[in-house]
């Protein structure tokens, strides 16, 4: 049994250094001052403005898997579980404590007593088995993993698989005891579920606001969902610190603070954020001073940042970018062209030169961090030569690869993905293959298409959502995905194993066998893990960034 958290072998340790402020200097000649303050350094309004790198996708959390949704939605939702602050462990959020049965099938959650939504309706267990139940009984585009990514990675399956992709569920059932009283019921062991269950998708909204405005209403394709209710584009109702106030996409979103929040009420009266697409476009908005703060700033811009008094913050690497492969298209079926292209792409020459001091070649598909850890598989070196032999021996006498990236977005594993492109193009076209480049914009096409595995050859990365291996591989490769459109049954198998197993030394050895019949198999190139770094202006108090991203803005103040 484990109660009021779940000691996790987390990264928490390492991690806490992430939010490390390395340079605080003052601005000089007297006149800077940040937005919201006067020149005597009293908070004028409490208004905080952060520039992000592209709007949210969609603000039902339910829906999305992008970061520039979630560090929205985490404001106005909540989950049963959180995330420390600063670290990867679990902690008690609308729930305050738990019990695991014996068989590690059964959670029993004791919830908060006094939550109300925004819309004045009570939070209870009923209101948590409503929404357990709305994601369960997802049906037609819902099911999608493009759509419903979370539901689809942690819990596998719907009520009614409407596609063979789709496993058997692991949810088995929600039942409410009593008002504070909610049991969810597994359909197999999981070892993983409840640090999955801190993951901003899982945040329970309002059920009368779910039917209201027509939550579930999705039609379009996988690749371009079009979600004609407005739950998730005009009234996302949670039981968050902030509240939806408006959104205009491409100009702003406003959030301003709930006044009726059961804990400690937030220090900020309202919350914009701005889109802006370029790193060096958000740098000069923040010291200008139109905006407060914004997240991956690209390296170059450090030291004029620090020189202009700003605040710099390093998170920790606890990510992983790689390149995909589609094995829906015909040439990524050929093993040799993938391990053609493993060797052929210069890993250091690119972590070299795109990103700051600290990255570091990724060689597994997970951070070197992470309990479990190991390089005891296949490495693919750069070796030209090496990837010259395997075309030919491929059998395919003129390859040609449509390779996608993503504009309008900056990562910390990709904090410049025209630029990575560009060198690793020119690595492929050495080795003989031909490049066909395809950008689109990152939310909501470059996602869209990728995970439904349109893209042959694609860009993106993966920052831990908590502290656990089956958050990486697992969410990878522990199933059919359209994103990769592979079977390997064998992968499948250890990685299932391995979130069953309760005993972490038998998970540990699991993982490291996954790791090598990942490595083995190629279904992907991982190339980068690095920190990341953010950026506030000098009046930017409480700011605690988190290595999982889920930022809690409610501790922010401006003095």
């Amino acid at each position: 049994m484990r109660r009021d958290g779940m000691p996790l072998r987390s990264t928490a340790a390492v991690i806490l250094g992430a939010a490390l402020i390395i340079s605080v200097a003052a601005c000089g000649g007297g006149g800077g001052a940040a937005p919201g303050a006067t020149a005597a350094g009293a908070p004028k309004d409490s208004t905080f403005i952060f520039a992000s790198s592209a709007d949210p996708s969609i603000l039902d959390p339910a829906y999305h898997s992008d970061g520039e949704s979630s560090r929205v939605t985490n404001q106005i939702f909540e989950t049963l579980v959180a995330t420390e602050v600063g670290g990867t462990e679990v902690a008690p959020g609308l729930a305050e404590s738990w019990e695991v049965s014996k068989d590690a099938k059964t959670y029993t959650f004791k919830l908060r007593q006094g939550v109300r939504f925004h819309d004045g309706e009570a939070f209870n267990a009923a209101a948590v088995c409503a929404n357990f139940e709305r994601w369960y009984n997802f049906t037609g585009l819902a099911q999608s993993d493009s759509v419903s990514y979370y539901w689809v990675t942690v819990f596998r399956g719907f009520a009614k698989n409407e596609s063979d992709s789709l496993g058997k569920s692991l949810y088995g059932g929600c039942t409410a005891k009593d008002d504070s009283t909610v049991e969810l019921k597994l359909t197999e062991p999981s070892a993983a579920v409840l640090s999955a269950l801190t993951l901003s998708s899982f945040g329970i909204a309002s059920p009368k606001a779910l039917k209201g405005y027509k939550a579930d209403e999705v039609s379009g394709t996988p690749e371009s969902p079009q979600f004609t209710g407005t739950f998730g584009t005009e009234h996302p109702t949670g039981t968050g610190p902030f509240k939806f106030s408006s959104w205009t996409r491409g100009d702003k979103l406003e959030l301003v603070r709930n006044d009726d929040y059961w804990g400690e009420k937030a220090k900020l009266s309202k919350i914009i954020f701005r889109p802006i697409e370029k790193a060096a476009d958000r740098a000069q908005a923040l010291r200008a001073g139109s905006v407060h703060a914004f997240d991956y700033a690209d390296p170059a811009d450090l030291e004029s940042l620090k020189s202009a008094g700003t605040q710099v913050i390093e998170r920790a690497p606890f990510n992983m970018g790689y390149l995909g492969f589609s094995q829906k298209t015909k040439i990524m079926q050929n093993q040799k062209i993938r391990q053609a292209i493993a060797h052929a792409i210069n890993r250091e020459n690119v972590v070299k030169t795109k990103y700051a001091t600290g990255a570091k070649v990724a060689n597994a598909f997970m951070p070197d961090s992470l309990w479990s850890y190991t390089e005891d598989f296949a490495k693919y070196d750069y070796n030209v030569d090496k990837a010259k032999q395997l075309i030919a021996a491929s059998g395919e006498t003129d390859p040609t690869l449509e390779f996608c990236y993503p504009s309008g977005v900056s990562r910390a594993y990709m904090v410049d993905p025209a630029g990575n492109f560009q060198l690793m193009k020119a690595d492929l076209e050495a080795a003989g293959f031909k490049v066909t480049p395809k950008t689109s914009p990152w939310s909501p096409d470059y996602l869209n298409i990728s995970q439904a595995g349109d893209c042959p050859l694609y860009m993106l990365g993966w920052n831990g959502d908590f502290g656990d291996p089956d958050n990486f591989l697992g969410t990878l490769f522990q199933s059919f995905s359209n994103q990769w459109s592979f079977r390997n049954e064998p992968i499948f198998k250890v990685l299932n194993d391995a979130e069953r197993e309760p005993d972490q030394a038998k998970r540990e050895e699991l993982y490291k066998q996954a790791n090598a019949l990942i490595a083995d198999f190629v279904p992907g190139v991982p190339y980068a893990q690095s920190p990341s770094f953010s950026a506030a202006a000098k009046n930017v108090r409480g700011w605690v960034p988190s290595p999982v991203l889920n930022d809690v803005f409610a501790t922010i103040s401006l003095s």
